[in-house]
């Protein structure tokens, strides 16, 4: 007769490897940025966004506070991201990786700038302090530095993010290399369309801009996605840790 085993305190199932873990917390941080990223600009903050007289009372307040916490999720999830990733992108590039974690925090760092500037445009709202022509000057003001974190975090960062752990992805052979191609190649393309924003050419948000922006995207979303649910493949025999990385990293990368 069969006996049938089943998972016990006598009998425990297989522990994950550090880089299996490593690879389910970044890439679900990284699904997290596109989950709370996406309503904040075109839901919550629309109309903070779009009126220009929201300071003075114009349009809905009520996602205002909602979507704060969301940009505080992304960019939380920017840095776990980045944190996790460590210890398996040093074993290649410690330049990378370093570089990597840098532009990751720098990235959320401006997301909380813009994330200040609408809560004190909320607090003059509910509050106000002066008259009409002074708020809305103020309003203007603090919807100005909003769009120019816009640009200089989601429109800057995340190339720089692509190219530090996009290269060490494509050597490495731990991702399948259409992924990490993805980043290389979205990279200069988000870069392109920020510099084209930068100078009027067109708006961030526009029809030329999301053409120039969905690489970088899918290679994000890829990213995460093949991290949670699959982990790092098997490290292929004949990739070598590049000059610079740390050769002695305790990391098991079989995953």
């Amino acid at each position: 007769m069969q006996t049938i085993t089943t998972p016990s305190i006598l009998n425990p199932p297989p522990a994950m490897t550090p880089a299996r873990k490593a690879a389910l917390i970044a890439g679900l941080a990284y699904i997290a940025t596109f989950v709370f990223s996406i309503p904040v600009k075109f839901g919550l903050w629309k109309d903070a966004i779009d009126k220009p007289d929201f300071i003075l009372g114009a349009g809905d307040d009520g996602g205002i506070r909602l979507g704060a916490i969301f940009e505080v999720l992304t960019g939380l999830g920017g840095v776990v991201s980045a944190v996790a990733l460590y210890a398996v992108a040093r074993r290649y590039s410690i330049r990378s990786a370093i570089g990597f974690i840098t532009t990751r925090v720098m990235e959320s760092v401006i997301i909380f700038v813009g994330v200040l500037a609408m809560l004190t445009m909320y607090t003059l709202r509910n509050a106000p302090v002066g008259g009409d022509d002074a708020m809305s000057t103020m309003g203007r003001a603090l919807l100005a530095i909003h769009d120019w974190t816009f640009l200089l975090g989601p429109g800057v960062m995340p190339a720089l993010n692509a190219l530090c752990i996009g290269t060490i992805m494509y050597r490495s052979g731990l991702l399948p290399r259409w992924i990490p191609t993805l980043g290389l190649v979205g990279a200069p393309m988000l870069i392109l369309s920020s510099t084209a924003a930068l100078y009027g050419a067109w708006d961030q948000v526009s029809a030329p801009s999301a053409v120039l922006t969905l690489p970088i995207a899918v290679w994000e979303f890829a990213f995460g996605v093949y991290m949670t649910v699959k982990g790092f493949r098997p490290v292929p025999e004949d990739v070598e840790p590049a000059f610079g990385s740390n050769v002695d990293a305790p990391l098991a990368l079989a995953a």
